[in-house]
């Protein structure tokens, strides 16, 4: 189950990604989705009916693509709008993919560029273009389905969605339930256009800070590491991309870094 605010403005593209982002959770582990039920909460008198209507038909339509049924849901008067989706899936248990069984000597691959948390406030102040916007939201309403099958497909059998902890937090879950150690090349990492500049105009987020914090000494940066891209890997995503350690290549995603022996530590290069 997730759920969360508007991101953007269009209520067709905000039900798109929370769909997404709901969805994701199935796909991290290998899963299909088969059924959901929307959680929405909003105050009836605070738009047109039209608008909680595009919300919904955004998420028709991604839980369709996905090959899901929507049974239900419930909803709430809410001065704040919030909306999202609880998902039931089924999986091979010979095929399922976990947050515990990385390895020294696995690669880790991504699928989705970062940046998303910088992009969304990024445009809530005006500073980033429509072009920039659009990408970031196909990005984050693309299912990670054919992620999910390329990891499946290569041989892994540990992997995690990357979303609020920000790829740092959510590698470390991986460090410590594997006992390994990961390593992460900064100047690999895929990064939606124009963050590096959002970054620079001080469009980030506290969730990053707290995301960092939460960190201490776990993580070690490399003196070299620019200062926006320290911001890029506590950034947190939205419906963000799978982060799958394999031995062999993963179609579709980028080689971002590997898992070494040794106690649990991130090591930002």
């Amino acid at each position: 189950m997730d759920f969360f605010t508007p991101i953007v403005d269009d209520p067709y593209a905000y039900g798109q990604i929370a769909a997404a982002n709901a969805l994701s959770d199935v796909y991290a582990m290998g899963g299909t989705p088969l059924t959901v039920m929307n959680i929405a909460c909003f105050d009836p008198t605070a738009a047109p009916a039209e608008v909680w209507a595009g919300v919904l038909h955004g998420m028709h339509d991604k839980t369709v693509e996905a090959g899901a049924v929507v049974v239900g849901g419930h909803t709430v008067d809410d001065p704040m709008p919030k909306f999202g989706m609880s998902v039931t899936g089924l999986i091979d248990p010979a095929r399922v993919l976990s947050n515990d069984h990385a390895l020294p000597g696995d690669d880790l691959w991504l699928s989705k560029p970062l940046g998303t948390g910088v992009l969304t406030t990024a445009a809530k102040f005006d500073k980033a273009s429509p072009e920039e916007l659009d990408e970031g939201v196909r990005v984050m309403a693309t299912l990670n389905a054919a992620a999910a099958e390329a990891a499946l497909a290569s041989g892994a059998r540990c992997a995690t969605d990357v979303t609020g902890f920000g790829l740092l937090g959510h590698l470390w879950n991986v460090a410590r339930a594997s006992g390994v150690g990961i390593e992460i090349d900064t100047a690999s990492l895929p990064v939606l256009p124009g963050v590096e500049r959002m970054i620079g105009e001080g469009c980030t987020t506290g969730g990053a800070t707290r995301n960092l914090d939460s960190l201490g000494s776990a993580v070690s940066f490399d003196p070299e590491v620019p200062g926006w891209l320290r911001a890029l890997v506590v950034d947190p995503q939205t419906s963000g991309g799978l982060a799958v350690f394999s031995r062999a290549p993963v179609a579709g995603s980028v080689r971002i870094g590997r898992a070494f022996g040794g106690p649990p530590r991130l090591v930002v290069r």
